[in-house]
């Protein structure tokens, strides 16, 4: 047994060291603290002269009914009578300008614009400035119809539209947006881990075979215990990695706490992050790890060169971009049938069943049923795998295909 932790332990100070882990945590760590101080960055860029839009009025009496709805529409968009448009150019051209816009009428003698600047890339200017106008055309409308101002917010009022939802403790419409951006975050987290760290392990057996310290390892200990100290000793570099990211956020967030409530925090709902949600991404990441780790070390025990390993792995791949996708389009709609289906097959569940729980009222029997099936599926996965990688580790040459597989299975038996 001491074995199977040197080697464990090995594998974890190992990869602990590597640059590439140090380089991926350094900018992950980054990117924590980006997102975690977003408002104050924000701000830093935001900090500029508020846009100027010129404007041409070529009747006359459209600029202040037009200026007093810009004003309503976005009150930083500042605007500046322009005689002609050939002087609108040149201040736009030496950058005095953003943009300009030509009042005129159509032939029903109603407000019509035309925006001019040098790039359109900025959508949210000429979308305020058409809001404005058709407020301008709104009233003008309004008034040759000679309504009055309450039957005018009469029209313009949204009709009265509530949503109840009858299912017991069901989340209210406001509960569902915010556990949509939170479930749509962790799953990127799963989905990221699950891929990253299953190929981490099928890279480390490879290596190992292609220098030739597999000849060396399997004379002392088994190889069974080396595919297993290798899974948990990954394991413990992800959690590792995992502390990193959540400590390093958790710290900034309550830094920041008062600048986050509201807007992008609240939006992901981080600000109302229940427990349940949360130990569920936790069971639902280590379940989905295991299965797939397991996997990614039969699989990379039967390469001999280090650039087959995506080639043999690509299956495992495909899996786990199809459960992304899956729970992905299940976002809008995580009650569907497919979703309820595809939540209770092993390769799928850490991520769909996580999307139904983060999203929906779920029966806890669905919720057991699910992960233990993932229990089951790990653990037969596991005595299979065991059986592959003893035969994969003594495997040299050419091995692409699946096929594969029944050839080690073969020199298992016959060792």
């Amino acid at each position: 047994m001491n074995k199977f932790w040197i080697v464990l332990f090995h594998t974890y100070l190992t990869k602990l060291r590597t640059k590439s882990f140090i380089i991926s945590t350094i900018v992950m760590l980054l990117l924590t603290i980006g997102l975690t101080n977003l408002p104050k960055l924000l701000d830093l860029f935001d900090k500029k002269d508020s846009d100027v839009i010129g404007v041409i009025d070529l009747k006359g009496s459209l600029y202040e009914p037009f200026k007093a709805q810009v004003n309503a529409v976005n009150h930083d968009l500042k605007l500046k009578v322009i005689e002609d448009e050939t002087k609108a150019k040149k201040l736009v051209a030496d950058k005095k300008l953003t943009g300009f816009i030509i009042l005129d009428q159509d032939a029903s003698n109603m407000p019509q614009g035309f925006y001019k600047a040098n790039s359109l890339s900025d959508s949210s200017i000429s979308n305020d400035l058409a809001s404005a106008l058709t407020g301008v055309k709104s009233n003008l409308a309004a008034r040759e119809l000679k309504l009055t101002p309450q039957q005018i917010a009469n029209i313009s009022s949204p009709a009265g539209f509530k949503k109840t939802a009858l299912e017991k403790n069901a989340k209210t419409e406001e509960e569902l947006n915010q556990a949509r951006g939170l479930v749509y975050i962790l799953l990127f987290v799963i989905y990221f881990s699950v891929l990253m760290y299953s190929n981490m392990i099928a890279m480390e057996v490879a290596t190992e075979k292609t220098s030739r310290v597999m000849e060396i390892l399997i004379s002392s200990v088994s190889p069974v215990q080396q595919m297993f100290a290798k899974i948990l000793g990954i394991a413990l570099l992800s959690i590792t990695q995992m502390i990193l990211f959540f400590g390093v956020g958790y710290f900034f967030i309550k830094q920041n706490l008062g600048d986050l409530n509201g807007g992008f925090f609240s939006f992901f709902g981080f600000g109302s992050t229940s427990i349940s949600t949360v130990i569920y991404a936790i069971i639902f990441v280590l379940l989905g790890y295991f299965l797939y780790a397991t996997l990614a070390a039969f699989l990379g025990s039967m390469v001999s060169r280090i650039e087959d390993v995506q080639q043999m792995t690509f299956p495992m791949t495909i899996l786990v971009v199809i459960a992304f996708m899956i729970a992905m389009s299940g976002l809008s709609n995580p009650s569907a049938s497919y979703v309820t289906v595809t939540s209770f097959i092993p390769f799928f569940s850490p991520m769909i069943m996580f999307l139904r729980v983060g999203m929906i009222s779920v029966p806890f029997w669905q919720v057991a049923v699910s992960i233990l099936i993932l229990i089951v599926s790990i653990a037969v996965l596991a005595i299979f795998g065991g059986r592959v990688y003893r035969g994969g580790v003594l495997m040299y040459g050419s091995s692409k295909s699946l096929k594969d597989i029944k050839k080690a299975i073969q020199i298992t038996k016959n060792t």
